[in-house]
């Protein structure tokens, strides 16, 4: 049997993207696709290879395709920062072709707990540093509005 990440990546993709795009406020896929990609950067620049491996696995398959996408493995992990200074980070990837607002690792966190088992992964982020979770932490006033979507 066809694992459903598989078999619904595009769609799993599209709308998950869609989600990202709404919650930046943003009006175009390639502006959402280029925040969320420096979003994963940022984060994946703080993790061992192990960790990013672990965390990779806990995502739909063509969320994990873009965490891994020429990731420079031989690299030490940097320390977290705070939230806005990681933003910025995100802001300086592509710079030149970069809309990524201030919101976008709030916004890329909310639209990927929409999107993948959460069990999954808050289970791997409790094996990484508190700093982590944190990083993909949404306040929300109804947790409904977390809720995994099924297409």
């Amino acid at each position: 049997m066809i694992p459903w990440t598989y078999r619904y990546a595009s769609r799993d993709f599209g709308s998950f993207l869609s989600d990202a795009k709404q919650r930046m406020d943003l009006v175009s896929d390639n502006s959402a696709y280029t925040a969320v990609d420096a979003v994963f950067q940022v984060f994946r620049r703080r993790l061992t290879v192990e960790q990013g491996l672990a965390f990779a696995c806990a995502l739909p398959s063509v969320l994990c395709a873009i965490f891994i996408r020429e990731w420079d493995v031989t690299r030490k992990p940097v320390p977290f920062s705070s939230r806005e200074v990681m933003s910025r980070e995100a802001q300086q990837v592509r710079k030149h072709h970069n809309l990524t607002p201030d919101n976008a690792i709030e916004a890329t966190a909310w639209a990927l707990r929409r999107h993948v088992d959460q069990r999954d992964l808050d289970r791997v982020l409790e094996a990484l540093p508190l700093a982590a979770r944190e990083y993909w932490h949404v306040d929300v006033a109804d947790p409904a509005e977390l809720q995994q979507r099924i297409f």
